[in-house]
């Protein structure tokens, strides 16, 4: 089995690559440099970084003002600091202006693991797909990072990226990969269902996929790398051809991905969409990978979730 890299370290690797391309962007952190690995960009550009303390607002005021100086600025937190203490900041002193910046949220979802459920992030991506204007890119491993990074500082305008501290499998790795925000990625083929994931819930996806097909039920899956602006085509394509959706998030089924799919279909193709995700409740601490089979966030439960979305059918 290829080795397994946390988006997180993929990130910081990627920002300090482009960073090197181009000497308008600029790194802001809010004191976790070593965690959210935007120490590797801060090392290699020491000018061009910014540790600004534990004061999120204050630092997105100011990635907000960098921007307006033709810079690109990253902004760093852990994902619950960034969508939960930055979002005033973020809704009215970046998107309400339209500005560029780029908030990075670390650390996102149940897989922080032992810290616990006021640090595990299930509503970030709710949050920030709410905001008019607001980008929202989760990848799901370290090939679709490094693109997703690339994508976003040559995007003008405000985005939120979402990775995360569990290392996880690569499955981009196929020939003629390509990432374009807002552009879905299909990496299986299906007729009975479609399987829908973002982060890392896109590898057990393939693996769900895999199960399925050993019972007789073909499965697509589609790596929305893209919340927002959502693939509305190929989530309505699944939704005539494959006749029922199964969606998968490490966040909470209200307001995210699921939500996302749920409102397209609901509004173009109306067929039976089944989400999978944190159930409407907090996080806790204990074990990453324990953590995602309490709360039912593995490919057999996308197997479940899948057959009960076929028996929906009409």
């Amino acid at each position: 089995m290829a080795e397994k890299i946390a988006t997180r370290h993929a990130y910081g690797e990627a920002l300090k690559k482009i960073g090197g391309e181009n000497p308008r962007i600029v790194a802001l952190d809010g004191d976790v440099s070593t965690c959210t690995m935007s120490a590797i960009f801060g090392n290699a550009y020491p000018e061009r970084f910014f540790n600004v303390g534990i004061a999120e607002g204050n630092m997105l005021g100011m990635a907000a003002g960098l921007s307006t100086l033709g810079y690109v600025p990253f902004a760093h937190a852990f994902a619950m600091f960034m969508a939960g203490r930055g979002y005033d900041q973020i809704r009215n002193s970046i998107c309400y202006p339209g500005l560029n910046v780029k908030c990075v949220g670390t650390h996102a979802g149940l897989s922080v693991g032992e810290d616990g459920a006021t640090h595990q992030c299930i509503e970030d991506i709710a949050l920030m797909r709410a905001i008019p204007g607001m980008t929202v890119v989760c990848p799901a491993d370290a090939i679709e990072t490094e693109a997703a990074v690339r994508a976003l500082a040559e995007y003008n305008g405000p985005a939120y990226l979402r990775i995360g501290r569990l290392p996880v499998e690569i499955v981009n790795d196929y020939p003629g990969y390509e990432f374009k925000l807002g552009k879905a990625n299909q990496l299986r083929e299906g007729r009975d269902v479609t399987l829908i994931a973002t982060g890392l819930m896109v590898p057990e996806a393939l693996a769900a996929a895999k199960l399925l097909e050993a019972e007789g039920i073909s499965a697509r899956v589609l790596d929305m790398h893209t919340v927002k602006p959502l693939d509305e085509a190929a989530v309505v394509a699944a939704a005539k051809e494959t006749g029922c959706i199964v969606t998968a998030e490490e966040h909470n089924v209200l307001g995210g991905l699921g939500g996302a799919v749920a409102e397209c279909v609901a509004t173009e193709w109306p067929v039976p969409v089944v989400r999978v995700g944190v159930r409407d409740c907090f996080g806790r601490s204990g074990n990453a990978l324990k953590l995602l089979e309490l709360y039912h966030l593995k490919a057999e439960d996308l197997v479940e979730a899948a057959k009960a979305a076929i028996a929906k059918k009409k």
